[in-house]
């Protein structure tokens, strides 16, 4: 390649990115404002544009270590406790359980030594009365008719201790005043 070619290449390059830089000027676009999201709670649970976002919720979660439930406790007290912190942490923002948009369940079986996994068709079976005792809890945390669409799914693990996790995003529609966020 000799140098004229290359100039004419490099000339079009340049011609090329001054002109898609300048696009948004001449189509009368604005580049996006930044925006830094609005920081609530911990471990990924935040408030951004009016929408709370909450990961993983799980059923120890708000409570003390003293008070902290084990994978061998029922798997209907995982549920309520579960339930019951993401309550808590939906009226800390300004939200409640009937503005939750979207949500997955994750349960899992107890793994621990000295509990048997189950396996086959019982493996199945035990996670069909999990899914049919979380839904009879669940129920009664939402007026009629707002329970959330959601996902629900059977996995290994849950970190925590846990039984059940529920991740998803809520309408904040009260949000608490930035003295009170700060306290």
């Amino acid at each position: 390649m000799d140098n004229n070619s290359r100039r004419k290449f490099f000339g079009k390059f340049a011609a090329l990115a001054a002109a898609t830089a300048t696009s948004a000027r001449l189509f009368g676009q604005q580049p996006a404002a930044a925006r830094t999201p609005d920081v609530t709670g911990s471990r990924g649970n935040h408030v951004h544009n009016g929408i709370y976002y909450f990961s993983g919720t799980g059923s120890n979660d708000g409570y003390s270590k003293e008070d902290h439930v084990t994978v061998t406790d029922p798997f209907e007290k995982h549920v309520t406790r579960a339930l019951d912190a993401l309550k808590k942490s939906l009226e800390r923002v300004g939200s409640s359980m009937d503005n939750i948009l979207n949500m997955q369940v994750f349960i899992c079986l107890p793994s621990a030594d000295g509990v048997t996994a189950p396996t086959g068709k019982a493996r199945f079976d035990a996670y069909t009365e999990h899914y049919k005792a979380l839904n009879k809890i669940y129920g009664t945390y939402f007026s009629p008719g707002k329970a959330p669409s959601r996902a629900f799914m059977a996995v290994d693990w849950i970190p925590g201790d846990s039984l059940v996790e529920f991740v998803g995003s809520a309408l904040v529609v009260n949000p608490p005043s930035t003295s009170s966020k700060n306290s």
